[in-house]
C-alpha cells in the first residue's frame, strides 16, 4: 500500500456507512464482561490460549506489526496470537456480523473515532479493569489520546499511537523564493509572508485540496485554531457554521482567489506537486514521512502545523486496542488479550518507525525515539490533537463537514452557505443517530 492510499485507510473512521454498522446488534449473549484472571494484563499463568486479532494494517505498517506479534509469541509460551489483516473498509463492515455470529476476533485494532460506534453496538467491551490493574492513567499517555478511549464513562480502548497531520515543505522552492529552508512558518504572519515571497517568484505555494485528504483535515484543524468547534459540548448539534468556521474555510478560498493555489486541485495533486517541485507547502499526514524518504532527490522537511488562529489545534487519529465481545465469554482468553495489549503498548517504539507517534509517554521519552527525527518532530503536536466527540456514528456526521468544505473550495457555494447546508444535514443525522444507537 502506498502512502497516498492511506487516505482511504484512515478515512473509514470518518464516514463509514451506517449500513455497515447500524443494522446488526452484536454480542447479544455477552452483555456481562467476564471477570478475567491474570492480574488485568500484568501476567498470565493460565492454560495456553489461542487469540485471533484483526487489524487493517495492509501496508508497511502491517509488516512491522506482524514482527511485533511474532516477538510476543516467542516470549509467551501460553499465549498464541494469530493475525488477520483486512482493508479497513472491509474490516469495519465485516466485524459486527462476525461478532454477532460468534466468529469475531478476540482483539481488534480500531481508530479512536470508531470506538463509540462499536461500543454502542456491543461489538467491543469495556476494559477499565485493564487500566486499573496495570496502574495506567492519563499521566502515562498523552491526555488527548487517553481521554479519547472513553465512551459513556467507560474505557473501551487502550491507545497505541497518534497519527497527526503536519506541515511538509519543499526546501528547494523556499530557497528559490529567498526564504530560509531551515525555518518553516510557525504562525499566520510568517506563512502569509512566505506565500507572498513565493508568489513573487512565480510559485503557487499552498495548493488547496478540496478533498478530505488533505484539505478537509487542514480545515478541520483551522476551525479549532480559529476558536470554533465542529460540534457543541455534548455533540447533540453541529457547530461548523459558526463565524470561526466560516472564517477558517474562507481562508482556503482566499488562497485560491489570491493565486497561491490552482483551482480544482485533484485528489493527492497537492502532495504530488510538493514532491515534483511545484507546491511549497502541504499539510499532510505523518504517514507520508516514510514515502518521502524513498525520494532522495526531493529536498523536504516537516514541522508542526502553523498556528494560524488563537489556539493550537491539529487533526489527528489514533489506533486503539479493544477486546471484542463474545457469545460465550472465556476469562482466560480475555486475560491473555490484556497481556498482549499491555506488552505491545510498552513495545511501541518499533511501531513508531512505521510512521506513528507512540501514545505511551515512556516510549516517546526513550532516546531512541528522538532518533526518529521527523516522527519526533510531529510528536510535539500531541497536546494539540483534536478528536471527534465520542458519539456513535460521528464519522458519518463529520463527513458532512468535509462535503461542505469541498463545495466551498470548488466554488459551488459560498463558505457560509455550504457550511449552513452541511449543519442542517448534520443536525438531522445526529438526531437519527441518537434514535438508532439509543444514546
Amino acid at each position: 500500500m502506498t502512502a497516498i492510499s492511506r487516505r482511504r485507510v484512515l478515512g473509514y473512521g470518518l464516514g463509514l456507512g451506517a449500513a455497515a454498522l447500524g443494522l446488526t446488534a452484536c454480542g447479544d449473549d455477552a452483555n456481562d464482561t467476564p471477570q478475567a484472571a491474570g492480574n488485568g494484563g500484568k501476567d498470565y499463568t493460565g492454560p495456553k490460549v489461542q487469540l485471533n486479532l484483526w487489524n487493517g494494517f495492509t501496508g508497511g505498517d502491517g509488516d512491522i506489526f506482524k514482527k511485533l506479534v511474532d516477538q510476543f509469541n516467542g516470549e509467551h509460551t501460553n499465549i498464541a496470537i494469530t493475525v488477520a489483516t483486512y482493508k479497513w473498509e472491509d474490516y469495519y463492515a465485516k466485524l459486527p456480523g462476525a461478532v454477532s455470529s460468534g466468529n469475531g476476533p478476540d482483539i481488534a485494532v480500531m481508530h479512536i473515532d470508531m470506538l463509540a460506534t462499536f461500543a454502542a453496538r456491543k461489538v467491543i467491551q469495556p476494559i477499565d479493569d485493564v487500566a486499573s490493574a496495570l496502574g495506567l492513567s492519563e499521566s502515562d499517555f498523552a491526555p488527548t489520546v487517553w481521554k479519547g478511549g472513553i465512551y459513556q464513562d467507560k474505557r473501551y480502548g487502550i491507545p497505541l499511537d497518534m497519527h497527526p497531520v503536519g506541515l511538509y515543505y519543499n526546501k528547494a522552492l523556499l530557497q528559490q523564493a529567498g526564504l530560509d529552508p531551515a525555518k518553516p512558518p510557525t504562525n499566520k504572519a510568517e506563512l502569509e509572508t512566505a506565500l507572498g515571497a513565493l508568489k513573487q517568484a512565480g510559485i503557487q505555494g499552498f495548493w488547496v485540496s478540496p478533498f478530505q485528504f488533505t484539505g478537509g483535515m487542514t480545515a478541520y484543524s483551522l476551525v479549532y485554531q480559529f476558536g470554533g468547534s465542529l460540534y457543541n459540548a455534548d455533540a447533540t448539534k453541529a457547530a461548523f457554521n459558526s463565524t470561526e468556521a466560516v472564517d477558517a474555510v474562507s481562508w482556503f478560498t482566499k488562497l485560491i482567489a489570491d493565486g497561491h493555489s490552482p483551482a480544482n486541485v485533484g485528489q493527492d495533486a497537492d502532495y504530488l506537486a510538493l514532491k515534483s517541485g511545484k507546491n511549497a507547502f502541504n499539510v499532510n499526514g505523518i504517514w507520508q514521512v516514510n514515502d518521502l524518504k524513498k525520494s532522495p532527490d526531493v529536498q523536504w522537511g516537516v514541522a508542526p502545523v502553523p498556528q494560524l488562529g488563537s489556539r493550537k489545534a491539529v487533526w489527528a487519529n489514533s489506533h486503539n486496542f479493544t477486546i471484542v465481545q463474545q457469545k460465550k465469554a472465556d476469562a482466560n482468553k480475555v486475560a491473555g488479550a490484556k497481556v498482549f495489549i499491555n506488552w505491545l503498548s510498552q513495545h511501541s517504539l518499533d511501531w513508531a518507525a512505521g510512521g506513528q507517534v507512540p501514545a505511551r509517554n515512556a516510549v516517546r521519552e526513550d532516546p531512541k525515539f528522538k532518533e526518529l527525527a521527523e516522527i519526533s518532530t510531529l510528536a510535539a503536536e500531541l497536546p494539540d490533537a483534536v478528536f471527534p466527540p465520542a458519539a456513535p456514528g460521528i464519522g458519518d456526521v463529520t463527513a458532512l463537514f468535509y462535503t461542505a468544505f469541498n463545495e466551498a473550495v470548488l466554488g459551488k457555494k459560498t463558505p457560509k452557505q455550504a457550511l449552513d447546508d452541511g449543519v442542517a444535514k448534520a443536525d438531522k443525522l445526529l438526531e437519527d443517530n441518537r434514535k438508532k444507537y439509543g444514546s
